[in-house]
């Protein structure tokens, strides 16, 4: 057998354990995580300092190296996340349904682990950490497949909390770390393992969740792509559009939630743009647009090129943007339905009837109205972390925490009684 389907046949028996496992023990392993986490951060810079010089001299892009760097600091946040996530309510065994049969039969639907958890990511190391934390804090094994990029220091992070099991009498076995390989022969046996995974979850680029999504015969979770907007509609306070459209562009520019497209009323572009304009290109974002955006921008000295077609729905993940004028909210949300990826979705507007038109109208995991899209994360919606933020509709959608990874069963008591 391959390594993927030896790791995910190992998981798979060790998910039994752990789904079975006490609450309280399962927080403990995730504490124990953080901890060596924190013991071992010299070590596992070192590591990611390697991944990052190999990245280097590949030429990686400057918002992705941003993604695989790990840092003193960086780390202590990995731990934080997983300190709150042992904090929280366990995802198992809540009753989100029951009733009593005429008959005396008493019918009850409970939370369960969903079983094996796989996850093909790539240069995002801190998955690596989050994944562990949100699975066992859900009583699911996991199988983690990270990107060659991030080899190094996906593998020390792994070996922490693989050490976090055995130190509270779980299963080391419930974390499987599958190592990469230049034909990515093992991406192929991990989407095609049935009867070993029960769902698969692909965190990175848009060609990466096409292949899963189109090959894969387990079950997948679609976690997006984010070409997000922000649409700034006529009634804009001119300070509060600035303030959210370079928090959103400029603040992490290679993260999913971070602003690709920015939207603006025709009849307000003129007043709206201009400082928006300047305050980008002064954080060093290339922009593009159509022909009114262009003549705004030449009028305060900003460079702007032509849109294209395929401007108006990529995902740049670069100090890049593009920049359309529509005539109102329903042109607004008519083109971020059309180019969106259903990821996340702002507008900025002092008219209640302009936001919640557009919060009503837009289909996305998560719509903002005087807000930046960069809030879309498992830890700042309280999470504690996210194994993904889902943009299809089926199971989950949004920032997925340990709830997002648990499914139902129905348990029947009776006293004999038969129909």
């Amino acid at each position: 057998m391959s390594e993927a389907r030896t790791k995910a046949g190992l998981a798979r028996a060790a998910s039994h354990a752990l789904g079975q496992a006490a609450a309280a023990k399962r927080s403990a392993a995730i504490r124990a995580a953080a901890r060596l986490i924190r013991e071992r951060t010299d070590a596992i810079v070192a590591a990611n300092g390697r991944d990052m010089e190999r990245s280097r001299k590949a030429g990686m892009p400057g918002p992705l190296l941003d993604r695989l760097m790990l840092d003193a600091k960086r780390l202590d946040g990995i731990a934080s996340s997983l300190e709150e996530i042992s904090r929280q309510e366990d995802p198992l065994g809540r009753v989100s349904w029951g009733r009593t049969l005429d008959s005396g039969v008493r019918v009850e639907r409970i939370s369960v682990p969903m079983g094996v958890v796989a996850m093909i990511y790539e240069a995002r190391p801190n998955v690596t950490a989050d994944a562990f934390g949100l699975c066992v804090r859900s009583g699911n094994a996991c199988v983690l497949k990270g990107g060659s990029a991030a080899r190094e220091s996906c593998m020390a992070l792994a070996a922490c909390c693989r050490d976090a099991l055995v130190e509270t009498d779980l299963p080391a076995d419930a974390v499987q770390y599958v190592d990469d390989d230049a034909e990515h022969t093992q991406t192929s046996e991990l989407v095609h393992a049935t009867g070993l995974i029960d769902v698969l979850i692909p965190r990175g680029g848009a060609s990466l969740i096409r292949y899963c999504v189109e090959n894969a015969t387990v079950p997948v979770i679609e976690t997006g792509t984010g070409n997000c907007h922000i649409y700034l509609h006529r009634d804009a306070n001119a300070e509060k559009a600035v303030n959210i459209v370079v928090n959103a562009k400029c603040s992490r520019p290679g993260v999913c939630n971070a602003a690709e497209s920015l939207l603006v009323d025709s009849c307000a572009a003129e007043k709206l743009l201009p400082p928006v304009l300047v305050a980008l290109h002064a954080h060093g974002v290339e922009l593009v647009g159509d022909e009114l955006a262009r003549k705004v921008a030449a009028g305060v000295q900003v460079p702007m090129g032509a849109a294209t077609e395929d401007d108006w729905g990529r995902e740049y993940l670069d100090l890049k943007m593009s920049v359309k004028c529509v005539e109102d909210v329903v042109q607004a949300i008519e083109h971020v339905n059309r180019y969106g990826t259903g990821h996340s979705e702002a507008i900025v507007s002092d008219s209640y009837a302009a936001c919640e038109a557009f919060l009503a109208g837009v289909d996305a995991a998560v719509v903002y109205a005087n807000a930046s899209t960069r809030f879309t994360d498992g830890g700042v919606f309280g999470l504690g972390g996210e194994i993904g933020i889902s943009t299809q509709k089926l199971h989950a959608r949004g920032p997925m925490g340990a709830s997002a990874l648990t499914t139902t069963k129905y348990v029947v008591r009776g006293d004999g009684q038969v129909r």
